[in-house]
């Protein structure tokens, strides 16, 4: 397992609970157009900028329904990725 942590920089790789997380922040950063680049490939997240969900007064709900894809988020919510789903969960 390799788990790289810092409040701007997180890599992530084969743990379950942390890949969990890790989508979570990506969805979480995403959703809210926070500037950052984000990767998700089969197990390896990496998210340079964006932000830990805010789970007060609940539990962000967001998941990212791909198993790879990339993003940039630029200052000014300007958002090129190659996600085109939705970050609602599925029943």
């Amino acid at each position: 397992m390799l788990n790289i942590t810092n409040t701007n920089f997180r890599i992530t790789r084969n743990n379950s609970i942390f890949e969990n997380e890790a989508m979570r922040e990506i969805a979480y950063s995403m959703d809210l157009l926070i500037p950052g680049l984000y990767l998700w490939l089969l197990g390896i997240h990496l998210r340079i900028g964006g932000a830990v969900p805010d789970d007060q007064p609940y539990r962000y709900p967001g998941q990212i329904h791909s198993k790879a894809g990339i993003a940039l988020v630029l200052p000014g919510y300007k958002i090129f990725t190659t996600y085109q789903g939705t970050y609602d969960p599925q029943p």
